[in-house]
């Protein structure tokens, strides 16, 4: 297996097309947070501006996702791109309107865009041959990486140094350029040998047979359960690191390069996964690495010095970027091709969803417990998703195989998505 496979110019084409959608993504919440912090309650006002973006996000991305056309998926996604920017401009625009104003402008940017990841990571295995989508998904996860790491610094560069409606205007041209780029890619992913309602070779379980997306999509509740609780940890690192930090005596400070190592990690993670075929199914990579990220975070929690807390979230975010890997792979075994992108989308919401309980979770519990005990709960929790997940996808198997072995999820003894996908990777289940 090698990364040779997915570098070409129509991948690279991708890439710009997807950092213009997303740094928009990764920018927005502190953007917002500088656009209002001036007004009279303006860090109040900018976290629910913040709120109704990601509001948006998981409303927009099942609702949209499951309405993409495979084969025809350019103008939806376009229309999307292009509803982002007009929110983002109206917030840079009148950054003096009224709060409901700007929290509609917020609700547009984070919804009108929200079925464009999943939409551009079908076509992204679409450009690729079968057998290199691991591969893929894992050079994607390093770009995003990429795109998270710089997204705050150019944020704060733009709103202190010029002025803070530019990141809002900086955001609202990237996704207008992105949406134009789509016309250098192809229209769809399914007209490559697919069809758009039933797969590839009849292989799509209840979709060739007339079953609605929105029941196949449900099918695959596990894989968003386990998706959910995968980011979850990462809102635990991010929200509460800096009053861990205050309780520790160590400066606040250390927050960003603490986090700054953990993304780096997590980056160097996705790429070694996509290295090699690993061993097991993909559940059970899933559960070995979501049950070392949780010690990992939980290690954060007990450990006294900076020092050792930067080695456990730097091993935090080598694991968690595989456990995320096994969760999108995990959906291309368990979806028929032309519910992948809504699937995408679903999971999408889900790990917003997910986020946003445990940051929720940690805010509840600080002004009643230490940022350690507020840690160790949410790792609790996330542990529980990861159990309910689990043992959801080992309940999907047992039934897929007593129906004949052949439906959505009865693919977990085969290769990582390539049967299902029409791909060739050698690599079996053990």
């Amino acid at each position: 297996m090698s990364y040779r496979d997915v570098v070409s110019r129509r991948v690279l084409t991708w890439a710009l097309v997807a950092v213009g959608a997303r740094m928009p993504v990764a920018m927005a919440p502190l953007a917002l947070v500088f656009l209002v912090r001036e007004r009279p309650g303006g860090y109040t006002l900018g976290a629910a501006l913040a709120a109704a973006y990601v509001v948006g996000e998981i409303a927009g991305a099942p609702v949209l996702g499951m309405r993409l056309d495979p084969a025809r998926a350019r103008p939806q996604l376009a229309a999307g791109l292009v509803a982002g920017a007009v929110g983002f401009t109206g917030l840079g625009a009148f950054p003096g309107a009224p709060a409901p104003v700007l929290a509609a402008f917020a609700f547009l940017a984070g919804a009108g865009p929200a079925a464009a990841p999943g939409g551009l990571r079908a076509l992204l295995t679409s450009l690729v041959p079968g057998h290199a989508a691991a591969q893929a998904l894992s050079a994607e996860s390093m770009l995003t990486f990429a795109v998270w790491a710089v997204s705050p610094a150019a944020v704060t560069g733009l709103a202190l140094g010029v002025d803070p409606c530019l990141p809002l205007l900086l955001e609202a041209a990237l996704m207008a350029s992105s949406a134009a780029g789509l016309w250098l890619l192809p229209a769809g992913w399914a007209a490559d040998g697919q069809d758009a309602k039933g797969g590839r070779g009849g292989r799509d379980g209840d979709g060739g047979q007339g079953a609605s997306k929105l029941r196949v999509l449900a099918r695959a509740w596990p894989v968003y359960v386990t998706g959910a609780a995968s980011l979850s940890l990462l809102a635990l690192a991010e929200l509460v690191l800096p009053a861990l930090l205050e309780q520790r005596g160590i400066g606040v400070g250390w927050a960003g390069p603490l986090l700054t190592a953990m993304s780096v990690a997590s980056a160097v993670g996705a790429f070694v996964y996509g290295l090699r075929s690993w061993p097991g199914r993909l559940r059970t990579r899933s559960v070995v690495l979501m049950a070392g990220t949780s010690a990992a975070v939980a290690l954060v929690a007990l450990i006294p010095a900076a020092p050792g807390m930067a080695a456990a979230l730097a091993m935090a975010g080598l694991l968690q970027s595989g456990a995320m890997l096994t969760r999108n792979l995990s959906l291309r075994e368990v979806l028929p091709p032309h519910a992948l992108a809504a699937g995408y989308s679903v999971m999408y919401a889900a790990v917003g969803a997910g986020y946003a309980t445990t940051g929720s979770l940690a805010g509840v519990l600080l002004p009643h417990a230490a940022p350690s005990t507020a840690i160790l709960a949410g790792v609790a929790l996330t542990l529980l998703l990861t159990s309910v997940g689990w043992w959801g996808e080992i309940r999907a198997g047992r039934s897929a195989r007593g129906a004949a072995g052949t439906g959505p999820l009865a693919a977990a003894s085969g290769p990582e998505g390539a049967a299902v996908r029409g791909g060739g990777d050698p690599e079996r289940r053990l």
